[in-house]
Protein backbone atom coordinates (compact mmCIF):
# COMPACT_ATOMS: atom_id res chain seq x y z
CA UNK A 1 0.00 0.00 0.00
CA UNK A 2 1.22 3.50 -0.68
CA UNK A 3 0.87 6.28 1.83
CA UNK A 4 -1.36 9.32 1.62
CA UNK A 5 0.50 12.53 2.41
CA UNK A 6 -1.09 15.57 3.98
CA UNK A 7 -1.29 18.72 1.90
CA UNK A 8 1.44 21.23 2.47
CA UNK A 9 1.63 23.88 -0.22
CA UNK A 10 -1.79 25.46 -0.69
CA UNK A 11 -2.91 27.20 -3.86
CA UNK A 12 -0.66 28.86 -6.38
CA UNK A 13 -1.09 30.51 -9.76
CA UNK A 14 2.50 29.86 -10.81
CA UNK A 15 2.76 28.10 -14.15
CA UNK A 16 5.20 25.22 -14.46
CA UNK A 17 5.17 24.50 -18.16
CA UNK A 18 6.37 21.05 -19.20
CA UNK A 19 6.54 19.11 -22.42
CA UNK A 20 3.18 17.67 -23.43
CA UNK A 21 4.26 16.10 -26.69
CA UNK A 22 4.44 12.61 -25.22
CA UNK A 23 0.82 12.68 -24.06
CA UNK A 24 -0.56 13.98 -27.32
CA UNK A 25 1.58 12.22 -29.86
CA UNK A 26 2.15 8.87 -28.21
CA UNK A 27 -0.96 7.83 -30.11
CA UNK A 28 0.58 8.81 -33.44
CA UNK A 29 3.56 6.44 -33.05
CA UNK A 30 3.60 3.50 -34.60
CA UNK A 31 -6.69 -12.81 -25.89
CA UNK A 32 -8.07 -13.69 -22.61
CA UNK A 33 -6.04 -13.05 -19.48
CA UNK A 34 -5.53 -15.28 -16.49
CA UNK A 35 -7.83 -14.67 -13.56
CA UNK A 36 -6.18 -12.15 -11.22
CA UNK A 37 -7.61 -10.72 -8.03
CA UNK A 38 -6.94 -7.05 -7.32
CA UNK A 39 -7.12 -6.30 -3.59
CA UNK A 40 -7.83 -2.84 -2.24
CA UNK A 41 -6.19 -1.07 0.66
CA UNK A 42 -7.95 -1.24 4.00
CA UNK A 43 -11.38 0.38 3.69
CA UNK A 44 -12.09 3.64 5.50
CA UNK A 45 -13.71 3.24 8.89
CA UNK A 46 -16.83 5.16 7.91
CA UNK A 47 -18.92 4.72 4.76
CA UNK A 48 -19.10 7.41 2.11
CA UNK A 49 -21.65 10.19 2.19
CA UNK A 50 -24.07 8.12 0.14
CA UNK A 51 -23.91 5.13 2.48
CA UNK A 52 -23.25 1.48 1.74
CA UNK A 53 -21.74 0.52 -1.61
CA UNK A 54 -24.07 -0.89 -4.19
CA UNK A 55 -23.80 -3.77 -6.61
CA UNK A 56 -20.58 -5.77 -6.13
CA UNK A 57 -20.45 -8.82 -3.89
CA UNK A 58 -17.72 -11.20 -2.83
CA UNK A 59 -16.36 -13.87 -5.15
CA UNK A 60 -16.17 -17.58 -4.39
CA UNK A 61 -12.41 -17.20 -4.18
CA UNK A 62 -12.96 -14.74 -1.36
CA UNK A 63 -15.50 -16.92 0.39
CA UNK A 64 -18.69 -15.25 -0.83
CA UNK A 65 -21.02 -14.97 -3.79
CA UNK A 66 -20.05 -14.28 -7.37
CA UNK A 67 -20.70 -10.77 -8.65
CA UNK A 68 -24.25 -10.56 -9.98
CA UNK A 69 -24.80 -10.38 -13.71
CA UNK A 70 -25.38 -6.82 -14.84
CA UNK A 71 -28.12 -6.59 -17.46
CA UNK A 72 -29.08 -3.20 -18.85
CA UNK A 73 -32.69 -2.17 -18.79
CA UNK A 74 -34.40 -2.04 -22.18
CA UNK A 75 -34.43 1.50 -23.49
CA UNK A 76 -38.01 2.64 -24.00
CA UNK A 77 -36.95 5.25 -26.55
CA UNK A 78 -35.28 3.03 -29.16
CA UNK A 79 -34.78 5.68 -31.85
CA UNK A 80 -31.38 7.12 -32.83
CA UNK A 81 -29.41 8.80 -30.04
CA UNK A 82 -26.70 11.46 -30.32
CA UNK A 83 -23.00 10.64 -30.27
CA UNK A 84 -20.37 13.38 -30.00
CA UNK A 85 -16.75 12.82 -30.99
CA UNK A 86 -13.52 14.46 -29.88
CA UNK A 87 -10.50 14.75 -32.17
CA UNK A 88 -7.37 16.71 -32.97
CA UNK A 89 -7.89 19.29 -35.70
CA UNK A 90 -4.25 20.35 -36.05
CA UNK A 91 -2.84 16.88 -36.62
CA UNK A 92 -2.43 15.12 -39.94
CA UNK A 93 -5.79 13.89 -41.27
CA UNK A 94 -7.47 15.34 -38.19
CA UNK A 95 -11.08 16.27 -37.69
CA UNK A 96 -12.82 19.58 -38.36
CA UNK A 97 -14.09 20.13 -34.83
CA UNK A 98 -16.47 18.35 -32.48
CA UNK A 99 -17.89 15.46 -34.49
CA UNK A 100 -21.60 14.67 -34.50
CA UNK A 101 -23.19 11.30 -35.27
CA UNK A 102 -25.99 9.08 -33.97
CA UNK A 103 -26.23 5.49 -32.78
CA UNK A 104 -28.94 2.85 -32.52
CA UNK A 105 -29.24 1.86 -28.84
CA UNK A 106 -30.43 -1.63 -29.81
CA UNK A 107 -27.82 -2.57 -32.44
CA UNK A 108 -25.00 -0.15 -31.65
CA UNK A 109 -24.77 0.92 -35.30
CA UNK A 110 -23.36 4.45 -35.76
CA UNK A 111 -24.60 6.56 -38.64
CA UNK A 112 -24.05 10.03 -39.97
CA UNK A 113 -20.97 12.19 -39.71
CA UNK A 114 -20.82 15.92 -39.38
CA UNK A 115 -19.48 18.69 -37.19
CA UNK A 116 -21.34 20.15 -34.23
CA UNK A 117 -18.94 23.09 -33.86
CA UNK A 118 -15.53 23.99 -35.29
CA UNK A 119 -13.69 23.95 -31.97
CA UNK A 120 -9.87 23.65 -32.26
CA UNK A 121 -8.37 20.38 -30.97
CA UNK A 122 -11.39 19.26 -28.91
CA UNK A 123 -9.64 16.20 -27.46
CA UNK A 124 -11.97 15.64 -24.49
CA UNK A 125 -15.69 16.33 -24.07
CA UNK A 126 -18.18 16.51 -21.20
CA UNK A 127 -21.91 17.24 -21.00
CA UNK A 128 -23.70 19.47 -18.48
CA UNK A 129 -25.99 17.56 -16.07
CA UNK A 130 -29.04 19.20 -17.67
CA UNK A 131 -28.04 17.76 -21.07
CA UNK A 132 -28.20 21.08 -22.91
CA UNK A 133 -24.52 22.07 -23.16
CA UNK A 134 -21.38 20.25 -24.25
CA UNK A 135 -17.90 21.31 -23.12
CA UNK A 136 -14.62 20.71 -24.92
CA UNK A 137 -11.01 21.37 -24.05
CA UNK A 138 -9.03 23.21 -26.70
CA UNK A 139 -5.80 21.24 -26.32
CA UNK A 140 -3.27 23.82 -27.43
CA UNK A 141 -0.34 25.68 -25.90
CA UNK A 142 -2.73 28.47 -24.94
CA UNK A 143 -5.40 26.17 -23.56
CA UNK A 144 -9.10 26.92 -23.30
CA UNK A 145 -12.48 25.38 -22.56
CA UNK A 146 -15.39 25.96 -24.94
CA UNK A 147 -19.13 25.59 -24.35
CA UNK A 148 -21.45 24.55 -27.19
CA UNK A 149 -25.26 24.50 -27.10
CA UNK A 150 -26.34 21.03 -28.22
CA UNK A 151 -29.67 22.14 -29.68
CA UNK A 152 -28.09 24.07 -32.54
CA UNK A 153 -24.29 23.94 -32.21
CA UNK A 154 -23.98 27.56 -31.10
CA UNK A 155 -20.71 28.31 -29.36
CA UNK A 156 -21.68 29.95 -26.06
CA UNK A 157 -18.17 31.04 -25.19
CA UNK A 158 -14.54 30.05 -24.60
CA UNK A 159 -12.33 30.80 -21.62
CA UNK A 160 -8.62 30.36 -21.02
CA UNK A 161 -7.71 27.53 -18.66
CA UNK A 162 -4.62 29.46 -17.58
CA UNK A 163 -2.34 26.67 -18.72
CA UNK A 164 -1.16 24.62 -21.66
CA UNK A 165 -2.57 21.51 -23.30
CA UNK A 166 -5.77 20.97 -21.29
CA UNK A 167 -6.72 17.32 -21.72
CA UNK A 168 -9.71 16.76 -19.40
CA UNK A 169 -12.90 18.60 -18.52
CA UNK A 170 -15.79 17.71 -16.23
CA UNK A 171 -18.83 19.43 -14.75
CA UNK A 172 -19.55 19.51 -11.04
CA UNK A 173 -22.86 17.64 -10.42
CA UNK A 174 -24.48 20.85 -9.19
CA UNK A 175 -24.03 22.30 -12.68
CA UNK A 176 -22.42 25.56 -11.56
CA UNK A 177 -18.71 24.79 -11.94
CA UNK A 178 -16.50 23.55 -14.78
CA UNK A 179 -13.30 21.69 -13.91
CA UNK A 180 -10.34 21.31 -16.29
CA UNK A 181 -6.85 19.81 -16.16
CA UNK A 182 -3.85 21.33 -17.97
CA UNK A 183 -1.46 18.55 -18.91
CA UNK A 184 1.33 20.73 -20.25
CA UNK A 185 1.58 23.09 -17.28
CA UNK A 186 0.47 20.64 -14.59
CA UNK A 187 -2.39 22.75 -13.28
CA UNK A 188 -6.13 22.53 -12.65
CA UNK A 189 -8.72 25.26 -13.15
CA UNK A 190 -12.28 26.09 -12.10
CA UNK A 191 -14.73 28.21 -14.11
CA UNK A 192 -18.25 29.29 -13.10
CA UNK A 193 -21.15 28.42 -15.40
CA UNK A 194 -24.06 30.78 -15.94
CA UNK A 195 -27.70 29.84 -16.52
CA UNK A 196 -27.09 29.37 -20.25
CA UNK A 197 -24.18 27.00 -19.59
CA UNK A 198 -21.52 29.49 -20.71
CA UNK A 199 -18.26 29.60 -18.70
CA UNK A 200 -17.16 32.74 -16.86
CA UNK A 201 -13.74 33.93 -15.76
CA UNK A 202 -11.66 31.47 -13.75
CA UNK A 203 -12.21 31.38 -10.02
CA UNK A 204 -9.26 29.07 -9.29
CA UNK A 205 -6.00 27.93 -10.86
CA UNK A 206 -3.63 25.63 -8.96
CA UNK A 207 -0.29 24.35 -10.25
CA UNK A 208 1.17 21.14 -8.83
CA UNK A 209 4.61 22.21 -7.57
CA UNK A 210 5.21 19.26 -5.19
CA UNK A 211 6.18 16.49 -4.95
CA UNK A 212 8.98 16.57 -7.56
CA UNK A 213 8.33 14.98 -10.98
CA UNK A 214 8.48 11.21 -11.13
CA UNK A 215 11.09 9.16 -13.05
CA UNK A 216 11.29 10.22 -16.69
CA UNK A 217 8.98 13.22 -16.19
CA UNK A 218 9.99 16.84 -16.84
CA UNK A 219 7.31 18.34 -14.63
CA UNK A 220 3.75 17.97 -13.36
CA UNK A 221 1.16 16.75 -15.87
CA UNK A 222 -2.41 17.05 -14.62
CA UNK A 223 -4.41 14.50 -16.57
CA UNK A 224 -7.86 14.50 -14.96
CA UNK A 225 -9.98 16.69 -12.68
CA UNK A 226 -13.18 15.13 -11.35
CA UNK A 227 -15.71 15.39 -8.52
CA UNK A 228 -15.89 12.76 -5.80
CA UNK A 229 -19.29 11.17 -5.07
CA UNK A 230 -19.67 13.31 -1.93
CA UNK A 231 -19.77 16.45 -4.11
CA UNK A 232 -17.59 18.43 -1.71
CA UNK A 233 -14.20 17.20 -2.90
CA UNK A 234 -12.57 17.31 -6.33
CA UNK A 235 -9.58 15.15 -7.25
CA UNK A 236 -6.76 15.92 -9.65
CA UNK A 237 -4.82 13.00 -11.12
CA UNK A 238 -1.26 14.05 -12.03
CA UNK A 239 0.81 11.72 -14.20
CA UNK A 240 3.99 13.76 -13.83
CA UNK A 241 4.15 13.79 -10.01
CA UNK A 242 2.68 10.30 -9.48
CA UNK A 243 0.09 11.89 -7.20
CA UNK A 244 -3.67 12.28 -6.83
CA UNK A 245 -4.49 15.60 -5.13
CA UNK A 246 -7.74 16.14 -3.23
CA UNK A 247 -9.21 19.64 -2.98
CA UNK A 248 -12.25 20.93 -1.16
CA UNK A 249 -14.35 22.93 -3.61
CA UNK A 250 -16.11 25.99 -2.23
CA UNK A 251 -19.36 25.69 -4.16
CA UNK A 252 -20.29 29.30 -3.36
CA UNK A 253 -17.11 30.91 -4.69
CA UNK A 254 -15.42 28.26 -6.85
CA UNK A 255 -12.16 28.27 -4.90
CA UNK A 256 -9.99 25.26 -4.05
CA UNK A 257 -8.31 24.23 -0.80
CA UNK A 258 -5.96 21.26 -0.91
CA UNK A 259 -6.74 18.72 1.82
CA UNK A 260 -4.67 15.62 1.02
CA UNK A 261 -2.38 13.87 -1.43
CA UNK A 262 -2.25 10.21 -2.38
CA UNK A 263 1.11 9.10 -3.74
CA UNK A 264 1.46 6.24 -6.22
CA UNK A 265 4.74 4.37 -6.53
CA UNK A 266 7.46 6.28 -8.42
CA UNK A 267 7.04 5.99 -12.17
CA UNK A 268 3.44 4.73 -12.07
CA UNK A 269 2.13 7.66 -14.10
CA UNK A 270 -1.48 7.80 -12.83
CA UNK A 271 -3.80 8.92 -15.62
CA UNK A 272 -7.45 8.26 -14.87
CA UNK A 273 -9.59 7.59 -11.77
CA UNK A 274 -13.15 6.25 -11.71
CA UNK A 275 -15.32 5.86 -8.62
CA UNK A 276 -17.41 2.83 -7.74
CA UNK A 277 -21.11 3.84 -7.33
CA UNK A 278 -20.90 3.09 -3.61
CA UNK A 279 -18.47 5.97 -3.16
CA UNK A 280 -15.96 4.19 -0.89
CA UNK A 281 -13.64 2.85 -3.60
CA UNK A 282 -12.17 4.03 -6.89
CA UNK A 283 -10.08 2.46 -9.65
CA UNK A 284 -6.88 4.05 -10.94
CA UNK A 285 -5.29 3.48 -14.36
CA UNK A 286 -1.51 3.98 -14.33
CA UNK A 287 -0.33 4.85 -17.82
CA UNK A 288 3.44 4.67 -17.48
CA UNK A 289 3.98 1.38 -15.63
CA UNK A 290 0.99 -0.39 -17.23
CA UNK A 291 -0.85 -1.20 -13.98
CA UNK A 292 -4.13 -0.54 -12.22
CA UNK A 293 -4.91 -0.06 -8.53
CA UNK A 294 -7.96 -0.19 -6.26
CA UNK A 295 -8.16 2.89 -4.03
CA UNK A 296 -10.03 3.43 -0.77
CA UNK A 297 -11.78 6.79 -0.36
CA UNK A 298 -12.97 8.51 2.81
CA UNK A 299 -15.69 11.04 2.03
CA UNK A 300 -15.42 12.88 5.34
CA UNK A 301 -11.79 13.86 4.83
CA UNK A 302 -11.45 13.49 1.05
CA UNK A 303 -8.51 11.17 1.66
CA UNK A 304 -7.69 8.66 -1.09
CA UNK A 305 -5.44 5.67 -0.36
CA UNK A 306 -3.89 3.92 -3.36
CA UNK A 307 -3.61 0.13 -3.24
CA UNK A 308 -0.98 -2.15 -4.69
CA UNK A 309 -0.37 -2.12 -8.48
CA UNK A 310 -2.02 -4.96 -10.37
CA UNK A 311 -2.29 -6.23 -13.94
CA UNK A 312 -4.03 -4.26 -16.68
CA UNK A 313 -4.55 -7.54 -18.55
CA UNK A 314 -2.12 -6.60 -21.32
CA UNK A 315 -0.10 -9.35 -22.99
CA UNK A 316 3.53 -10.01 -22.10
CA UNK A 317 5.93 -8.20 -24.41
CA UNK A 318 3.37 -5.62 -25.57
CA UNK A 319 4.03 -1.96 -24.79
CA UNK A 320 0.77 -0.83 -23.27
CA UNK A 321 -0.65 2.37 -21.79
CA UNK A 322 -3.85 1.94 -19.74
CA UNK A 323 -6.15 4.84 -20.57
CA UNK A 324 -9.53 4.92 -18.84
CA UNK A 325 -11.79 2.96 -16.50
CA UNK A 326 -15.59 2.88 -16.61
CA UNK A 327 -17.85 1.09 -14.11
CA UNK A 328 -21.34 -0.30 -14.72
CA UNK A 329 -24.15 1.64 -13.01
CA UNK A 330 -24.87 -1.24 -10.63
CA UNK A 331 -21.19 -1.41 -9.66
CA UNK A 332 -20.83 -5.07 -10.65
CA UNK A 333 -18.29 -4.72 -13.48
CA UNK A 334 -15.47 -2.43 -14.57
CA UNK A 335 -13.86 -2.00 -17.98
CA UNK A 336 -10.43 -0.61 -18.87
CA UNK A 337 -9.12 0.71 -22.21
CA UNK A 338 -5.65 -0.62 -23.06
CA UNK A 339 -3.71 1.36 -25.67
CA UNK A 340 -1.03 -0.73 -27.34
CA UNK A 341 -2.56 -4.05 -26.34
CA UNK A 342 -5.62 -2.64 -28.17
CA UNK A 343 -8.10 -4.33 -25.89
CA UNK A 344 -10.72 -3.61 -23.28
CA UNK A 345 -10.02 -5.45 -20.04
CA UNK A 346 -13.05 -6.81 -18.17
CA UNK A 347 -13.20 -6.97 -14.37
CA UNK A 348 -15.74 -8.31 -11.90
CA UNK A 349 -16.16 -5.92 -8.98
CA UNK A 350 -16.33 -7.73 -5.66
CA UNK A 351 -16.53 -7.08 -1.90
CA UNK A 352 -18.75 -4.01 -2.34
CA UNK A 353 -16.16 -2.40 -4.59
CA UNK A 354 -13.02 -3.32 -2.66
CA UNK A 355 -11.72 -5.89 -5.18
CA UNK A 356 -11.36 -6.23 -8.92
CA UNK A 357 -11.14 -9.68 -10.47
CA UNK A 358 -9.71 -9.69 -13.99
CA UNK A 359 -11.97 -11.72 -16.28
CA UNK A 360 -10.08 -11.27 -19.55
CA UNK A 361 -9.70 -8.88 -22.45
CA UNK A 362 -11.55 -8.22 -25.70
CA UNK A 363 -9.86 -6.81 -28.85
CA UNK A 364 -11.23 -3.43 -29.93
CA UNK A 365 -10.63 -4.21 -33.63
CA UNK A 366 -8.94 -0.82 -33.83
CA UNK A 367 -5.67 0.83 -32.85
CA UNK A 368 -4.96 2.69 -29.60
CA UNK A 369 -8.28 2.98 -27.67
CA UNK A 370 -7.75 6.37 -26.04
CA UNK A 371 -11.12 6.60 -24.25
CA UNK A 372 -14.16 4.46 -23.49
CA UNK A 373 -17.71 5.32 -22.44
CA UNK A 374 -20.92 3.48 -21.58
CA UNK A 375 -24.25 4.49 -23.09
CA UNK A 376 -26.71 5.99 -20.58
CA UNK A 377 -28.60 2.70 -20.28
CA UNK A 378 -25.38 0.72 -19.89
CA UNK A 379 -26.18 -1.53 -22.84
CA UNK A 380 -23.32 -0.36 -25.08
CA UNK A 381 -19.66 0.49 -24.65
CA UNK A 382 -17.88 2.86 -27.07
CA UNK A 383 -14.11 2.85 -27.63
CA UNK A 384 -12.44 5.77 -29.43
CA UNK A 385 -9.38 4.41 -31.28
CA UNK A 386 -6.89 7.21 -31.93
CA UNK A 387 -4.45 5.65 -34.39
CA UNK A 388 -6.98 3.84 -36.58
CA UNK A 389 -9.44 6.76 -36.54
CA UNK A 390 -12.37 4.56 -35.58
CA UNK A 391 -15.00 4.09 -32.88
CA UNK A 392 -15.73 0.50 -31.85
CA UNK A 393 -19.06 -0.37 -30.22
CA UNK A 394 -19.68 -3.36 -27.95
CA UNK A 395 -22.90 -4.82 -26.59
CA UNK A 396 -22.60 -5.17 -22.83
CA UNK A 397 -24.09 -8.24 -21.16
CA UNK A 398 -22.96 -8.37 -17.57
CA UNK A 399 -19.17 -8.59 -17.76
CA UNK A 400 -19.23 -9.78 -21.37
CA UNK A 401 -18.50 -7.54 -24.36
CA UNK A 402 -19.48 -8.44 -27.92
CA UNK A 403 -18.46 -6.29 -30.87
CA UNK A 404 -21.49 -4.72 -32.55
CA UNK A 405 -20.60 -4.59 -36.24
CA UNK A 406 -17.67 -2.90 -37.95
CA UNK A 407 -15.96 0.06 -36.25
CA UNK A 408 -17.15 3.50 -37.37
CA UNK A 409 -14.62 5.73 -39.16
CA UNK A 410 -13.96 9.03 -37.36
CA UNK A 411 -10.81 11.15 -37.90
CA UNK A 412 -8.29 10.80 -35.05
CA UNK A 413 -10.99 9.53 -32.69
CA UNK A 414 -9.88 10.34 -29.13
CA UNK A 415 -13.21 10.74 -27.31
CA UNK A 416 -16.76 9.43 -27.80
CA UNK A 417 -19.70 10.69 -25.72
CA UNK A 418 -23.03 8.85 -26.22
CA UNK A 419 -26.25 10.46 -24.96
Amino acid sequence: MYGTDDAGDGNTDARARGSWNRRRFVGALAGAAAVVTVPSPAPPEEPGADGTAAGGTSSEAGGGKQAPESRPAHRADSGPHPLYLGTYTSGENGGKGIGKASYDPETGAITGAGVLAAVPDPSFLAVHPDGRTLYAVDERDDGAVTAVRLADGTVLGSRSTGGSAPCHVSVHPGGRWLLSANYGSGSVAVHPLDASGAPGERTALVTHTAPPPGPGQQGPHAHQFLTAPDGEHVLAVDLGTDTVYTYRLDTAHGTLTEVSRATARPGAGPRHLTFHPGGRYAYLANEVDDTVAVCAYDAASGRLTIGEPQSSGSRDGVTNYPAEFVVSADGAYAFLANRGDNTVARYAVEDDGARLRLLGTVPVEGDFPRQIALSPDGGLLFAANQRSGTVSVFRVDGGELRLAGEPFASPVAVCAVPL
